[in-house]
């Protein structure tokens, strides 16, 4: 069951018809298949609110009858689970070198995708590669368009010209306008827009090591090094959406101060490659690197050892997630190193003897990670009611 839900319930007035819908869909999809009095008692709505939604969810196609249940007593209870084709979610990942797409339908299951390399320089380029792509994934799954329930964009952050812009793994010509204004202007639907490492924290949410977790923290290996923090089920975006920019951490390096992704990264790594002769286009290379005890890579791994375990002392001790998640877009062996090599410190608030879940999980991996998340931003939303805040008094 996902726990976020336990403490998301509707309401009989004052809440809008949104919201509700979204409680109500949140319960089916954590219990997989249920009636209507379970949803009723779990979301604190009136029997009679549920059954006007289930019937509106109906007549969407977003759910369906999954056959009855038969209790101790009494007639039997017609079960309700999600209708996975009743609606499908984009995502599309914009590198400097590439785009990525992919459609997930809506029980987060993959039914297209695609990769095309690109060269992003403009604003213009970012509009003319997410046109082509958001065409060809719509094409691809030949679905009513008002089925897709949503377009997500990731990007390499930070967004804005902020003081840890101009490190290679970044898009600088973004700007200070908003992405998803002019996004959402040119793809002609709303954008979610996030930077890769949230989008892929909420796909561990979704579909993966996340499920059942409310707060978390995903370390995300990008061609640079992010951080995704997840608290109550909800990203913590930052005043201006740039929290978890771990990368540009300081950190010490053989006696010199560097940024954290200067040692801790798929760039760090290629760039040490490179110095020693050996050109690598994918994943795949540096896995079949690894795989053949290549000293380089043996070297560099034992080299992101301190400065990782550190890092993860720093967000474990600032955040206190229930745990902390590595994945991203490196390869299934080099993570696994990773993970197995890592020190965590023992002066930290998850240092707990009562513990269920380990400090360190193992989340996706490859090089269309955070492309599902971008999908899996807009199958969350559908599933978690945003919370409002109310303006400040000043």
């Amino acid at each position: 069951m996902n726990a976020v839900n336990e403490h998301i319930v509707g309401a009989n007035a004052g809440r809008s018809r949104g919201h509700n819908r979204q409680v109500v869909l949140g319960r089916i999809r954590a219990a997989e298949q249920i009636g209507r009095a379970e949803i009723a008692r779990a979301s604190g709505l009136s029997t009679q609110a549920v059954s006007n939604i289930i019937a509106d969810l109906i007549g969407d196609g977003l759910i369906r009858e999954q056959g009855t249940r038969r209790p101790t007593r009494g007639l039997p209870v017609t079960q309700y689970a999600l209708n996975p084709l009743g609606g499908y979610a984009i995502g599309i990942e914009i590198r400097p070198d590439a785009i990525f797409g992919v459609v997930l339908d809506f029980c987060g299951n993959p039914v297209a995708q695609q990769r095309r390399e690109v060269r992003v320089n403009s604003r213009a380029d970012v509009i003319a590669a997410a046109r082509d792509m958001n065409g060809a994934l719509q094409q691809a799954i030949a679905a009513d368009p008002d089925r897709v329930l949503g377009i997500g964009v990731v990007m390499p952050g930070p967004f804005g010209s902020t003081g840890a812009n101009s490190r290679a793994s970044e898009l600088p010509i973004l700007g200070e306008d908003a992405p998803q204004d002019w996004l959402s202007e040119a793809l002609g639907a709303p954008v979610l827009i996030e930077n890769d490492a949230n989008a892929a924290a909420i796909s561990e949410r979704v579909s993966g090591a996340a499920q059942g977790l409310e707060s978390y923290a995903f370390v995300y290996f990008g061609t640079g090094l992010g951080l995704g923090i997840v608290h109550k089920g909800r990203l913590m975006a930052g005043a201006l959406g740039n929290a978890g920019e771990i990368g540009h951490i300081p950190v010490c390096d053989n006696g010199n101060m560097v940024v954290l992704e200067d040692v801790v990264s798929r760039l760090s790594l290629t760039a040490a490659l490179r110095a020693g002769g050996i050109t690598v286009h994918n994943v795949d290379d540096l896995a079949a690197l690894y795989e053949a005890g290549n000293p380089i890579v043996m070297g560099w791994l034992e080299r992101v050892v301190a400065p990782l375990s550190t890092a993860v002392g720093i967000v474990e001790n600032l955040f206190d997630p229930q745990t902390v998640i590595l994945g991203g877009a490196m390869p299934d062996n080099i993570l696994d190193h990773i993970l197995a090599s890592l020190h965590l410190p023992a002066r930290s608030v998850a240092n707990r003897p009562d513990r269920d879940i380990p400090r360190l999980l193992r989340g996706k991996s490859g090089r269309m990670t955070a492309t599902f998340g971008a999908a899996a931003l807009v199958v969350n939303r559908a599933f978690v009611p945003e919370i409002v805040s109310q303006p400040r008094a000043r």
